[in-house]
């Protein structure tokens, strides 16, 4: 199992939706995060690489019917 995989944020852009989110879509985008960095292998459902990129992925989160 890998051990802690880091995660990177660019800029000020997460963190600036984040906040702007509700508390509910916050606490999911938490355990998301929370599970990327644990598991070996993450469901496609959360987490897809962004084509014609080299190591850059989307992270996804769904609250309620809404991604």
């Amino acid at each position: 199992m890998i051990q802690g995989r880091q995660i990177l944020f660019f800029k000020h852009y997460f963190l600036d939706f984040y906040e702007a989110v509700p508390k509910v879509v916050q606490l999911k985008i938490e355990w998301t995060l929370q599970l990327i960095s644990e598991l070996d292998r993450i469901p496609i459902q959360y987490f897809k690489h962004v084509e014609s990129t080299k190591g850059l992925f989307e992270i996804r989160v769904e609250v309620e019917g809404n991604i």
